[in-house]
């Protein structure tokens, strides 16, 4: 590992710390170098906050003048919620700017890196370019196609059962549950299908300590939603959108009163077209959107191909005569190729967990 990639890493960490608070912005770390020691760190600590460069400078235990900054996404050279980190980073007296990545979006893909060279600092990038995209995978992808990330996410017994028909709740621990809502937290929307509203009445809420809540979203073609069902009651304090098929209906205004979105979309085989729905959603600036169930939405999202990412808890205990509701052949399939291609694995317990990319 060189000099340049060791201080990258570094960044790549800091940024970390901003994934759940952040979006639909980009998590990003930075850190300050000067005669090899680091001077300041900083991070993109929440949405509309100031950026991880910004962060840097004002943390700085020495002055910047001389020193080399390394930052996980190109510095913003526009005016949006915050001034443009160029222009701090060139009155610091930054020298040179070493970077994982190009920022994608239109308002920056390469001008950041223009107005630095030609204030006369030097600007290396590229560095941990992998890890960098990676960090950031839903935002890069949403910067390119307008289009959500999607995370397919679910928890299955050893013997691949997604619900039991005895007297416990639960499959997987504790542990795997309280990942689970952390994940929730870092994502702007969780989708689940009518079928699972039906039958398990869910909050879907991120069950932590912060208060950020994800936006919830139910496929329901017919509005076959219960009017007194959890979601619907706790809408004016947590969005609510669904999505339907229908158009003129005296249930839409009902909802709606009870400050659930409401959002039309066409057809597919008398269903919610998934497509529209993730391109409605991106028309929403929502950049990443994890689908949570049931058997069918998941197995729908399968089958058109539509997963960027797939996580999967599994439970060390075999169901058999006291497990219902089986994976389905594509489920089956997907899970084959995290098991073959995770770039994630962790245990909770007796649990294992897998993530893995799907193109």
């Amino acid at each position: 590992m060189t000099r340049n990639e060791r201080y990258m890493q570094t960044a790549l960490k800091l940024a970390q710390r901003g994934i759940g608070s952040v979006e639909p912005n980009p998590a990003v770390g930075c850190i300050i170098v000067k005669a090899d020691q680091i001077i300041s760190r900083g991070w993109h600590k929440k949405f509309g906050g100031t950026h991880a460069e910004i962060n840097a400078l004002r943390n700085c235990k020495k002055s910047p003048r001389g020193a080399t900054m390394y930052v996980t996404l190109e510095p913003c050279c526009h005016l949006g919620k915050t001034p443009p980190c160029t222009d701090a980073i060139i009155k610091a007296g930054i020298i040179k700017v070493v970077a994982a990545t190009k920022d994608p979006t239109k308002k920056v893909n390469g001008k950041g890196f223009k107005i630095l060279k030609k204030a006369g600092i030097k600007v290396e990038t590229n560095v941990c370019k992998k890890e960098g995209e990676s960090l950031n995978a839903p935002f890069f992808k949403f910067a390119r196609t307008k289009k959500p990330w999607v995370i397919i996410k679910w928890a299955q017994s050893k013997d691949g059962f997604l619900a039991r028909s005895d007297k416990k709740r639960w499959i997987t621990s504790t542990k795997s549950r309280k990942d689970s809502h952390k994940l929730r937290k870092k994502s702007q929307a969780i989708l689940i299908g009518i079928n699972t509203v039906l039958a398990d009445d869910p909050m879907l809420t991120a069950r932590l300590d912060s208060g950020k809540q994800p936006i919830r979203i139910v496929l329901d073609s017919r509005l076959r939603i219960p009017m007194n069902c959890n979601l619907v009651k706790t809408a004016r304090k947590i969005p609510l959108l669904i999505f339907t098929t229908l158009k003129n209906n005296k249930k839409i205004l009902q909802l709606k009163k009870k400050a659930v979105a409401i959002a039309t979309v066409d057809s597919a085989e008398g269903k919610c077209n998934i497509k529209s729905v993730l391109a409605n959603l991106g028309q929403r600036d929502i950049a990443q959107v994890i689908i949570e169930g049931g058997k069918k939405t998941i197995t729908s999202f399968l089958k058109q191909k539509l997963a960027d990412e797939i996580i999967i808890y599994t439970s060390n205990e075999r169901l058999a005569d006291k497990g219902r509701v089986k994976i389905s052949r594509q489920m089956k399939k997907a899970y084959h190729h995290v098991t073959n291609n995770y770039f994630e694995k962790k245990r909770f317990d007796t649990d294992l967990f897998l993530k893995a990319f799907m193109k």
